[in-house]
């Protein structure tokens, strides 16, 4: 059986994943933003929506992580477990942050990314959080 060139050249590798979530702990936005299709899609994990609050195209996801960045003192994502199934991978993070008022937060949370091309066309975030 030979092997379709296209699918290996867009296959999702755990280095792109590695090198994606450099740039998120990083706190580096155009990192973050060369990972994304030109209309790409970020859905929170919260929101009035169905999907969270969603931004489409880089310009809305780079107010989003811009936004995110600057409202806390520190933020980090620490892999627990990714699994790359086809066009999708799937990365549980556990999310740390600290607040300016000092408030450390502290949550698992869930990835599904979907690839088009070696891009990233959609990040829905899910979390799980103390109460």
């Amino acid at each position: 059986m030979s092997a379709n060139p296209k699918i290996i050249e867009d296959a999702v590798t755990d280095a792109m994943l590695d090198a994606i979530m450099d740039a998120f702990n990083r706190n580096d936005t155009d990192a973050i933003l060369a990972w994304f299709t030109e209309d790409g899609r970020f859905d929170t994990t919260a929101g009035p929506d169905e999907d969270g609050k969603s931004f489409h195209g880089k310009a809305a996801i780079r107010a989003a992580f811009d936004g995110l960045f600057t409202s806390v003192t520190s933020i980090r994502w620490d892999p627990i477990d990714t699994r790359v199934v086809g066009d999708k991978a799937y990365c549980e993070l556990h999310r740390r942050a600290t607040l300016p008022s000092g408030e450390e937060q502290s949550w698992l949370s869930l990835d599904v990314l979907t690839f088009t091309n070696g891009l990233i066309t959609r990040k829905s975030s899910y979390a799980k959080r103390r109460t």
